[in-house]
């Protein structure tokens, strides 16, 4: 009797986590008509785990047709797996892969408020090479590093206030919407003279951004040939760095 019971529990947390995982990025809200096209489940198990799942905040319901999305217990845990993520280590071989390929100085940058921080950084061989080292900051609004993100940000206005001017903004508003629309920013000159900064964001689960992956490198070798090279790695290996965070 014993064991069957536990079967029974075994098959309901499989059902529940089959719903859980039912709702995909995009998803503003499903109905049960919507869920059950995404699972193998009856209408009654499917609205006696939605009920059991919204008491534990992992499915919030609302609207007429009634409607269902994932509720603030499944963002406490993503927060608990992100915090618990060590990033730099997680980054190394797509870090490596941009170092070998390009020869230039690589880091990862994450946003801290209204600051991005580097926290980890593989510098150029070359002895004519940019290097920020790990633990620089810098304001999120300024460089390719920290445009990126801002791009993919849904409070990039927040940060815009530091701005001087109307047009300042109107100007930096454009900018994000051209770098939103190909993926990834390029600085020059902006923070160093001569420096050259390539940029790609990555993101977490839910398609949150959390930074920036970044080539820098002289303008007397990094020329508008090597940037579009450096750009289709970067997207590579950033796209890789999203999956491991669970995009």
């Amino acid at each position: 009797m014993t064991t069957e019971k536990g079967g029974e529990g075994v098959r309901a947390v499989d059902r529940a986590l089959d719903i859980l995982l039912a709702f995909k990025a995009g998803d503003r809200g499903l109905t049960a008509s919507e869920v059950l096209k995404r699972v193998d489940l009856s209408r009654p198990t499917l609205y006696r785990l939605l009920r059991t799942l919204e008491l534990r905040g992992f499915v919030a319901s609302s609207g007429e047709p009634q409607q269902f999305q994932l509720g603030p217990a499944v963002a406490h845990l993503a927060h608990v797996w992100t915090s618990g993520l060590d990033m730099a280590t997680l980054a190394q071989p797509m870090m490596h892969r941009l170092w070998e390929k390009t020869g230039e100085t690589v880091a990862l940058l994450v946003q801290q408020g209204r600051d991005r921080i580097c926290v980890a950084e593989l510098p150029s061989a070359h002895p004519l090479s940019f290097k920020r080292g790990v633990g620089h900051r810098e304001r999120i609004t300024l460089g390719a590093s920290g445009k990126v993100v801002l791009a993919f940000s849904p409070d990039a206005e927040h940060y815009l206030a530091e701005l001087v001017t109307d047009q300042d903004r109107q100007a930096y508003r454009q900018e994000l919407t051209r770098i939103q629309s190909v993926g990834y920013a390029v600085s020059k000159d902006e923070l160093i003279q001569g420096a050259v900064a390539v940029a790609a964001p990555f993101f977490t689960g839910g398609s949150k951004v959390m930074g920036s992956l970044v080539v820098y490198g002289p303008s007397a070798r990094v020329d508008e040939s090597r940037i579009e090279k450096i750009v289709a790695l970067l997207l590579e290996e950033s796209s890789e760095l999203s999956k491991t965070f669970g995009l």
